[in-house]
């Protein structure tokens, strides 16, 4: 991987913020895009722009066209079975809240269970607490070790005939953590229980083979992906979509409406109401064709090299305390420095031109386990280097030194 070409892709990451260049690590909040996404939105806007699917002119036809081939395109990258299980959402929340509402609701009674971990961050929680409000369901809880673990042991424990979904963080957003999503979905499986996936931080960074996995629910976004924000997938098995009802009403998801009656859509439209985000879905297309450009064999050993980099460097800073020092991690480092609070922090690095996330990063329950308000967060991504690794202690040794 030469990291000069790479970085030349990102047209964001060549400018200057309070006189010095900018190093952005705030990666596992939105990465920056590479110029093919941008000129691929552009083109559709400047040459194509026109509704899809029902259009018979010619801007619509390559509209169409080029919408159902980033959809071909998300099936290939994720190994779905069929673009029939590629849906197309607003995001990995709108996916899961999907779930939440149309297999849920179908599927979850008083008194089933539905586990998820300690380290899901707000949106893989809130949707299963609704739910459970909703049907009188129970919400339980994998706990996690120090490291920021999940506890395996426990985790088998919890497991019961009455467990109807487990829903997991592939990759924690504010640990970087990765579960060991294979054993925990054949755990679960084996109590009849479906599994929904949440890849919004792993799908950039680690490859995801939804039938080897033999995943029920997988969802994530395109902004963490170099791709467009307002813009993400639900795929999930053909068998569970096709008794599922719809989500919501009008649009594409409808083949035929009287005042009596309305005849829904077949897969995937039954689930996509509405004029979709064109742009948004054809940029996604193009992203991932980036990132196979690359290959996630080059991808792991970067950022896996950075990732090592940035943690020596962070054992040896005095004042330091990581937060999330599991075995298997990638791309994050958490941690709160002695006597500044992490939104000050987060000012001061910025005025240095480093940009990172200070905060709960929508993890509130990571945040009261480890017994802290917020931590700073950097997050690493293909385009960084270990220069900009050097800036950010060096901002952060600024920061100490202001506060002493």
């Amino acid at each position: 991987m030469n990291i000069d070409n790479i970085r030349n892709d990102f047209p964001t990451l060549h400018q200057e913020v309070f006189g010095h260049p900018l190093v952005y690590l705030d990666n596992a909040a939105t990465t920056q895009k590479p110029q093919c996404v941008i000129d691929t939105i552009k083109h559709y806007y400047e040459k194509d722009n026109s509704n899809i699917h029902r259009g018979v002119h010619s801007l619509s036809e390559r509209a169409t066209k080029n919408y159902e081939a980033a959809r071909e395109t998300i099936r290939s990258f994720f190994n779905a079975k069929s673009t029939k299980e590629v849906i197309f959402t607003r995001g990995t929340t709108e996916s899961i809240n999907l779930v939440a509402s149309s297999w849920g609701n179908q599927n979850i009674g008083k008194d089933d269970e539905i586990l998820i971990s300690h380290m899901e961050h707000h949106s893989n929680i809130v949707p299963w607490q609704m739910l459970c409000e909703r049907t009188g369901a129970k919400l339980k809880i994998i706990p996690m070790n120090e490291a920021g673990e999940l506890d395996l042991n426990a985790y088998t424990a919890l497991l019961s005939v009455r467990t109807k979904l487990v829903g997991i963080v592939h990759m924690s957003n504010a640990l970087g953590t990765i579960n060991p999503i294979e054993g925990m979905i054949k755990q679960a499986h084996e109590v009849g229980a479906k599994v929904l996936i949440d890849g919004a931080q792993a799908a950039a960074h680690i490859e995801t083979d939804i039938q080897a996995l033999n995943i029920d629910f997988y969802a994530t976004s395109a902004h963490k992906m170099y791709g467009p924000t307002g813009v993400g997938v639900l795929i999930a098995k053909e068998e569970l979509l096709n008794v599922m009802p719809p989500y919501q009403g009008g649009g594409d998801m409808i083949l035929m409406v009287t005042f009596e009656k309305t005849q829904y859509n077949e897969l995937p439209h039954k689930f996509e109401a509405g004029t979709p985000n064109i742009a948004g879905v054809i940029g996604f297309g193009a992203a991932l064709k980036y990132i196979q450009d690359i290959g996630f064999t080059a991808i792991k050993k970067r950022e896996k090299k950075l990732l090592d980099y940035a943690t020596k460097k962070a054992q040896a800073f005095e004042g330091l305390r990581q937060i999330g020092t599991a075995k298997h991690k990638a791309c994050v480092l958490s941690f709160v420095l002695d006597g500044v609070h992490p939104h000050d922090l987060g000012t001061i690095l910025d005025r240095e031109g480093v940009a990172i996330r200070a905060g709960h990063h929508c993890a509130m329950p990571v945040m009261q386990f480890y017994k802290v308000p917020a931590t700073a967060r950097a997050s690493f991504s293909i385009y960084n280097t270990e220069a900009e690794v050097d800036a950010l202690f060096e901002a952060l040794a600024k920061a100490r030194d202001m506060f002493a």
